[in-house]
C-alpha cells in the first residue's frame, strides 16, 4: 500500500515562506512522477509542480520563479519550497505520485497566506 504523507503547512503572512514535506512510503525511485497541486475553496485542483523520474520539473506558470520542488531519494521526500508568498496562494496542497499509470494522494495539507 502507497501512502503519502504531507506536511508543513501553515499560516503566513504575504510574501513569506512555507516549505512543504510529503514522505512517500516504498521506494521513490520507482514513482515516474511526483508533484504537488492545490485547491482553493471552490474551485478544481490544479497542477502546481510536478518532477519526473529524470529529475526534469514543470510548474504552473502561477508560481513558476516563486516556488521549487525538489526530491531526496534517500529520504523518500519530495518537497515544495514556496517563496513569495500571496495570498491567492491560499489552497489544500496534495502531494502525488504516479507508478504504473496508478496516482496516489497524500490527505493534503492547509496553506494559508494573510494580507
Amino acid at each position: 500500500q502507497v501512502r503519502l504523507v504531507e506536511s508543513g503547512g501553515g499560516l503566513v503572512q504575504a510574501g513569506e515562506s512555507l516549505s512543504l514535506s510529503c514522505v512517500v512510503s516504498g521506494n521513490i525511485v520507482s514513482f515516474t512522477f511526483l508533484g504537488w497541486y492545490r485547491q482553493a475553496p471552490g474551485k478544481q485542483r490544479e497542477l502546481v509542480a510536478i518532477t519526473n523520474s529524470g529529475g526534469s520539473t514543470n510548474y504552473a506558470d502561477s508560481v513558476k520563479g516563486r516556488f521549487t520542488i525538489s526530491r531526496d531519494n534517500a529520504k523518500s521526500t519530495v518537497y515544495l519550497q514556496m517563496n513569495s508568498l500571496k495570498p491567492e496562494d491560499k489552497a489544500v496542497y496534495y502531494c502525488t505520485a504516479r507508478r504504473a499509470w496508478v496516482d496516489y494522494w497524500g490527505q493534503g495539507t492547509q496553506v494559508t497566506v494573510s494580507s
